[in-house]
């Protein structure tokens, strides 16, 4: 199940609405008290929804709980980190350079009953995820509200509380260990000293398209709250690219700067093919390609730029000097490429492959298990990452983990695996024989209920029966002996959606039998 987490900024004269998916844990399953027996046990991805991941040669990292598998994901690991397991942080950002891994941390804060995205600090390694290290969040101290500017000194507001200031992007430049962050509220910042203090790097106001350090200026560095302050001062998303040029996306567009970050250029959308399609630029990825690295981006349109803008993705092949327009009218979310020039990009309409620099795509939007038609995910999956290592295209997605070797023709399916009948029980994780999840189940949110037991040889029968005992679905599956799944939409043997209540399932197979209930709330 995936939560989203609505946040709203009022900017007149409109408003700015963004639905940011957020990972919901292991927890849909479990209850919460198992998680760190389930995270002890490394059985497998810790959540279902899958927002973060990040390859390097053969190992994947992937979020809320920092996963990762160095073997095509036959074994997974969990990252020894305090900050992290146990406690209401979740991973929004990773960047792996060599054995140097950054990730951002944030926790959805619930107070007031807003679930308003926070930041949560930072975790650092410098031995590839054998030992990690803790930094503060990206903020102010109390009356830090002045920034000097080159030869300015301007005022500032000193953003001192994590609520709205979640790391949604991290880059760590490795030619002069500068570590980058895109933290919403908090604009952008960067640390020279691994994190151990946050400058504030200073982008154009909304009134300016560009500014350098030898001018003198008089503009307030604000994010926008109500009608004062700036979009641009807000971030979303920072890369450094091969040529040393600093990306920042805001949602005003996105800032280039030549000289590490001091003097800066803002393109935004103007309505016409060459410009961004809408300036909320939420995410920028850089292409290896021979001679200038292309620059992707996810360029959204909230309503900042009228009817000017569309959601989409903007690409420029010469360092920012022209820019065109893909994928028109999709939301996007992330992008990966590999070795054969195949890109890809995750969104809210599934999974887009181009092989032709994205002058054509494919969508796919259906993923069935090669090994097991049986297990699939849900038919209007979101798609919200994606990251290849050597051997392998990797997608998360609002329903599990994915992974292709042969750019998306089969898949392998990956999902949270609570073991059946562990060699050690407890209270936490019992001796079972099946269960079935999400439970409750919704058939208009979560679409199924899938039940898992361990298959005997032949076929296998489930029936789902009503509180009286009358049957009222049978489904039948010839699928191999093993851990399997089958699932239920709701519906009787009509196709009629059936009433909330309680419903109790059955499990045929191999002469073996297991029962369980089902509560069904709408």
């Amino acid at each position: 199940m995936t939560q989203r987490i609505r946040v709203q900024w009022i900017v007149a004269p409109f408003v700015v609405a963004l639905t940011v998916p957020w990972p919901a844990a292991a927890q849909d399953i479990l209850p919460a008290a198992a998680l760190r027996d389930f995270l002890e046990s490394e059985v497998g991805i810790l959540s279902n929804s899958v927002t973060n991941l990040k390859a390097q040669g053969d190992s994947l990292w992937t979020g809320p709980f920092l996963n990762l598998t160095v073997d095509e994901g036959i074994s997974w690991l969990i990252a020894d980190a305090d900050s992290l397991v146990g406690t209401a942080n979740r991973v929004f950002s990773i960047d792996i350079e060599g054995d140097i891994i950054w990730v951002g941390l944030g926790f959805v804060d619930n107070t007031s009953g807003d679930g308003v995205q926070s930041a949560g600090g930072f975790l650092f390694s410098e031995d590839a995820g054998q030992s990690w290290s803790y930094r503060a969040t990206q903020l102010d101290r109390p009356g830090e509200t002045t920034v000097t500017y080159g030869v300015s000194t301007l005022p500032a507001l000193d953003v001192i509380v994590p609520q709205q200031s979640p790391p949604f992007d991290i880059d760590f430049d490795p030619a002069t260990g500068s570590i980058w962050v895109a933290g919403w509220a908090s604009g952008v910042r960067r640390s020279d000293d691994r994190g151990a203090s946050w400058d504030r790097v200073v982008l154009p106001p909304d009134s300016l398209d560009s500014i350098h350090p030898d001018t003198m200026y008089t503009f307030r560095v604000e994010p926008r709250r109500g009608t004062t302050g700036w979009l641009n001062h807000m971030g979303f998303s920072v890369l450094v690219d091969e040529t040393g040029t600093v990306w920042a996306g805001t949602p005003a567009g996105v800032n280039r700067s030549l000289d590490g970050g001091f003097s800066w250029r803002r393109f935004s959308s103007d309505g016409t093919a060459g410009s961004l399609t809408g300036n909320w630029v939420i995410s920028i990825e850089e292409q290896e390609r021979p001679g200038r690295n292309p620059i992707w981006m996810a360029s959204w349109n909230a309503g900042e730029a009228g009817e000017r803008g569309r959601f989409g993705v903007t690409v420029t092949r010469d360092g920012g000097d022209t820019f065109e327009q893909l994928l028109l009218g999709e939301t996007i979310f992330d992008f990966a490429f590999d070795d054969d020039g195949f890109v890809y990009a995750a969104g809210d309409n599934g999974l887009f492959i181009s092989d032709d620099d994205g002058q054509t795509w494919r969508t796919v939007q259906y993923f069935e298990d090669a090994d097991d038609p049986d297990i699939t995910l849900k038919p209007d999956v979101r798609v919200f990452s994606v990251a290849t290592t050597r051997e392998a295209l990797w997608v998360g997605t609002s329903d599990g983990l994915v992974r292709t070797t042969d750019h998306g023709e089969t898949w392998n399916i990956f999902r949270v695996n609570v073991p059946l009948n562990p060699e050690e029980p407890s209270a936490r994780i019992p001796r079972v024989d099946s269960y079935a999840y999400p439970n409750p189940f919704s058939p208009a949110s979560d679409r199924f209920v899938r039940i898992r037991f361990d298959s005997g040889s032949g076929g296998t029968v489930l029936r789902i029966h009503d509180f009286g005992m009358n049957l009222i679905r049978e489904v039948r599956s010839d699928g191999g002996s093993g851990v399997r799944e089958l699932s239920w939409d709701g519906t009787d043997s009509d196709g009629i959606r059936v009433a909330n209540g309680t419903y109790f399932y059955s499990i045929d197979s191999g002469g073996d039998s297991s029962w369980g209930k089902i509560l069904l709330i709408e």
